[in-house]
Formats: structure tokens, C-alpha cells, sequence
């Protein structure tokens, strides 16, 4: 299994994950065209894809999923509560779970999803099983949870939120409400958040750590590489930055 990220950030988010007979788009916050481009630079043709998963609705996870999902009649995975909001347009296909729920196979993919706190309609995080391997997944989390905690323990990879710093989200140029919003525990993880988690998970058996979800105007990626090497230095070789106008290599799971 392998995956690699199609951008990561405030402005759209999309994910591609795949196994040997298996290939999903974890969420699609891009326009469809956007999205055709960036699986080009991969070699990947979006006819080739086999489901969309969502995690929640908003508009940087969720932007292309209805124009992707109609063009290339693809099967779309989201919960209850997402599909409640109405916010994909109309699906030709469309499964729904709940955030409790135990996991379910998508070809040779048992895919795990798991509850957060973010303020969203029922949002889900996931943790992808195949070949042996694990992935795991967390971004748009307000704050860690015991659950979450049990869930990636024993990822293999793991993509984690580093939306922000919190001293440059205090002086930045959010109004108040908004710093409340992002900083809170319904809100995003900041690097601080993201390198105590770490700490408590089985990172000696990580192959990769990729850094995402990095907010343009209240992070820097040296920040977020700087919070998780002090919290686990010999993770320098293992960790990678997402980007969000650049696509990603590869990354075995």
C-alpha cells in the first residue's frame, strides 16, 4: 500500500491511496479539473479510481467530490451526518456509515474510520489496512482523545495535522472568533498537539510521519518540523511536509 497527497491546506485537501488491486481519493476539496491534473502528475487516470471516502463537509475537504463522483461514476463513502448537509450535489452512488461503526473492505482495503472532535456534522477520521501494513490518517481534530489514540497506535505511516503555531495564530490576522474557532477543541491540531501525539504513539515503527493540513497564514514548516523532531529527533529521516500547491511523491506505507 502506498499513498501520496494532491495538496493539503486551507484552500483543498485530497489524498490517493492505493494497494495492489485497489485506489482510492480520501476526500476532494479541489475543482474535479484541478483534481484530473494533479492525479496526472502521479500517472494515475481518474477513471482508474475505484471510491471516494469523505471525511467531513466542508468546503476544502469536499469541493470536487460531487463533479468527480458524476464524471467517472464513482462510489462515494461518507457518514450520516455528512451526507445530512447536502453539500456533494447528486451522487450516482453513495454509501453511508456511522462514525462508530466497525470497518468495512473496499477491494483488498479494510478502511477503519473513527470519530473526532471537529465542528462538523459527524467528521471521520480513518486508518487504512492492506498487505500487512497500516495507515493512519488525522487532520481537522480539535484535540486528541483517548480513542485516537488507540485507533493509530499502530499505524505503519501516518498522516497527521500541523494546522498551526499557536503564537502565530494569536497575532495573525484571524479575528478573535475565528483564532477561537481554529485554536479550540472542536477546531485544528496544532504542531504542539501533533508532537504530543506523537509521543504517545509506537513511532519506532513508523515508516513515514507527513505532516499536513499546515495553515499558510498560521504556520511555517520549519515550525512543524521543529515541534515534532524536539518531541521524537529520530524522526528526521522519516518525516515529510505536505504541500498545498504541490503534489507529493510517493510514500510507502
Amino acid at each position: 500500500m502506498r499513498f501520496a497527497s494532491l495538496g493539503s491546506g486551507s484552500r483543498g485537501n485530497a489524498t490517493l491511496i492505493e494497494s495492489a488491486s485497489c485506489r482510492l481519493l480520501l476526500d476532494c476539496g479541489f475543482a474535479a479539473r484541478e483534481v484530473e491534473g494533479r492525479l496526472e502528475q502521479l500517472g494515475v487516470a481518474p477513471d482508474t479510481l475505484d471510491a471516494i471516502l469523505v471525511t467531513h463537509e466542508h468546503q476544502d475537504h469536499i469541493r470536487g467530490v460531487g463533479a468527480m463522483a458524476r464524471r467517472y461514476s464513482l462510489p462515494v463513502w461518507l457518514t450520516y451526518g455528512t451526507h445530512r448537509k447536502e453539500r456533494c450535489g447528486a451522487l450516482p452512488e453513495f454509501n453511508l456509515f456511522h462514525s462508530h461503526q466497525g470497518e468495512f473492505l473496499l477491494g483488498d482495503i479494510l478502511v477503519r474510520p473513527f470519530a473526532v472532535p471537529h465542528d462538523a456534522s459527524e467528521p471521520v477520521q480513518y486508518l487504512f489496512k492492506a498487505e500487512g501494513r497500516q495507515l493512519g490518517v488525522l487532520t481537522d481534530t480539535g484535540m486528541v482523545t483517548p480513542h485516537i489514540v488507540d485507533v493509530l497506535q499502530a499505524s505503519d505511516s501516518l498522516l497527521l495535522e500541523c494546522n498551526h503555531d499557536t503564537e502565530m495564530l494569536r497575532q495573525g490576522p484571524y479575528p478573535f472568533s475565528l483564532q477561537q474557532r481554529v485554536g479550540g477543541n472542536y477546531g485544528h491540531m496544532s504542531n504542539g498537539q501533533a508532537a504530543a501525539l506523537l509521543k504517545q504513539l509506537d513511532h519506532g515503527r513508523l515508516r513515514n510521519l507527513v505532516a499536513a493540513h499546515l495553515s499558510e497564514k498560521n504556520n511555517r514548516p520549519e515550525l512543524a518540523r521543529e515541534a515534532l523532531l524536539e518531541a521524537v529527533p529520530d524522526m528526521e529521516d522519516r518525516l515529510s511536509l505536505t504541500s498545498q500547491d504541490r503534489v507529493s511523491g510517493w510514500f510507502e506505507v
